[in-house]
């Protein structure tokens, strides 16, 4: 079979820590001390690991009255049939169109050097990919998983992109005991539910919030920030990073000239930038989705309105964030899972593949390729596609020589890879951290570029 889909080196520690303007910071807040999520102690508020658990109480008593029994592995068959939910629509396409990419070359890959090898059905199996539409939304997300296990039958599953998105996911896999490979989601919003038939690869978000921090501490005196502001959108996965940004600030000895909550989807941000300007903000930590990144940043130009330094998380790394803006992306910052220069067997000639067909780079494909190696790895050691049987190949095990690295998943099936900031150049990614071959260019007023 092709890889055809059909639609329906840093060294890091592996130790998992548990985890519209006057709204206050979510229930949760990041201990750079402890290492891990705190109550921030204020009453009436449920943190999301009580809301989550009830979420996954309730789809799994649903089951329990709706199924009354389980689903069985079909990889008995003659081939194996792997499923993925993906943004191909909606906020999360641009992120969508390079994880389906990605999981298209691995699966292709993998067929090409003959297929995996099961062990219950005594050869070698092709793999097919089915992808299924999420439509960029935690409530598409569970249909679309429904509708790959229950109507197109398949043995395991890849996951989505975002925490929310994911970890609704990873609850659906788990009322149908089918095995859902994660990555693209924090930790502190996965590991608090104790989930038997999903792993999870990715970056904790404290120290993913120094990253910024690290790199301030590296420039001439006259570069670092004076008045920082820190605009997370208004969402589970904004409201624990932006925690995180707080917490190292503080560490580093900063402090935010604004902090606010971002709303999400909105057309007009002029008084947000209004707000900023006042503040004489010489430097924005963004969190949000490449549409609202965008849309915040055409309005900072028609307001004429910029800083010297803009880093993103979400919404820059997106060659579809470059393309809509063009030169006007120039000097952002973004974050990243992965760079074609790391020196993993299979990256650079990932990266290249990527480039010659795109003629532009990625900061994350080698993240989602690497999530169906492991799936992979995993079927293959297990000897079948049964959940429990691929849970105990992943949990506390190690894989080699994929293209972000060797994974060592702990026993709660987490595995840390570092987090990664580029800056746009030319329509280029170019690494700044970890140490990359490029110096941080500061970025000049709109009308002096």
């Amino acid at each position: 079979m092709s890889g055809k889909c059909r639609t329906a080196r840093p060294s890091v520690s592996n130790s998992s820590p548990t985890p519209s303007w006057s709204r206050p910071r979510w229930a949760r807040r990041w201990s750079m001390h402890a290492g891990r999520f705190l109550p921030d102690g204020k009453p009436g508020r449920m943190t999301m690991e009580i809301s989550l658990k009830g979420m996954l109480a309730g789809l799994l008593l649903s089951s329990a009255l709706g199924l009354g029994g389980t689903l069985v592995a079909n990889a008995a068959g003659d081939e194996i049939v792997i499923g993925a939910p993906i943004s191909l629509t909606g906020p999360l396409a641009g992120d969508g169109k390079e994880q389906k990419w990605a999981y298209e070359q691995a699966v292709a890959d993998i067929n090409k050097a003959g297929g995996i090898m099961v062990k219950s059905a005594g050869k070698k199996l092709p793999v097919r990919l089915v992808v299924a539409d999420d439509e960029s939304s935690e409530g598409k997300v569970a249909s679309a998983l429904e509708n790959l296990i229950k109507v197109q039958k398949v043995d395991a599953l890849l996951s989505t992109h975002s925490g929310p998105m994911n970890i609704a996911g990873a609850i659906v896999a788990e009322k149908y005991k089918k095995f859902y490979m994660i990555t693209t989601a924090f930790p502190f919003e996965w590991q608090p539910l104790k989930l038997k038939y999903s792993a999870l690869f990715f970056f904790h978000p404290g120290p993913g919030a120094e990253v910024p921090f690290q790199i301030w501490d590296k420039l001439p005196a006259d570069e670092k920030p004076k008045h920082p502001a820190l605009v997370s959108e208004d969402s589970p996965d904004g409201k624990g990073f932006g925690g995180a940004f707080e917490a190292a600030a503080k560490k580093y000895g900063y402090s935010f000239a604004v902090d606010d909550p971002w709303a999400i989807g909105a057309t007009d941000y002029s008084a947000l930038i209004t707000k900023l300007k006042a503040a004489d903000v010489d430097a924005m930590l963004v969190f949000g989705s490449p549409a609202d990144t965008i849309t915040l940043l055409r309005q900072m130009k028609e307001l004429g309105f910029s800083v010297p330094y803009l880093h993103g998380w979400k919404g820059t790394w997106t060659g579809e964030f470059h393309e809509a803006l063009g030169p006007d992306s120039d000097y952002i910052l973004t974050d990243g899972f992965w760079s074609a220069s790391y020196p993993y067997k299979g990256a650079k000639e990932l990266g290249d593949r990527y480039e010659a067909e795109f003629k532009k780079d990625s900061v994350t494909v080698g993240a989602f390729y690497a999530n169906a190696q492991v799936l992979a790895q995993a079927i293959e050691k297990a000897g079948s596609t049964d959940a429990s049987a691929i849970h105990d190949a992943i949990f506390g095990q190690e894989f080699k020589d994929t293209v972000v690295g060797d994974l060592k998943f702990d026993d709660t099936g987490f595995a840390l890879i570092p987090s990664v900031a580029t800056q746009w150049w030319q329509g280029k990614h170019q690494l700044i951290y970890p140490d990359g071959n490029w110096t941080y260019k500061p970025a000049p007023a709109w009308d002096k570029r």
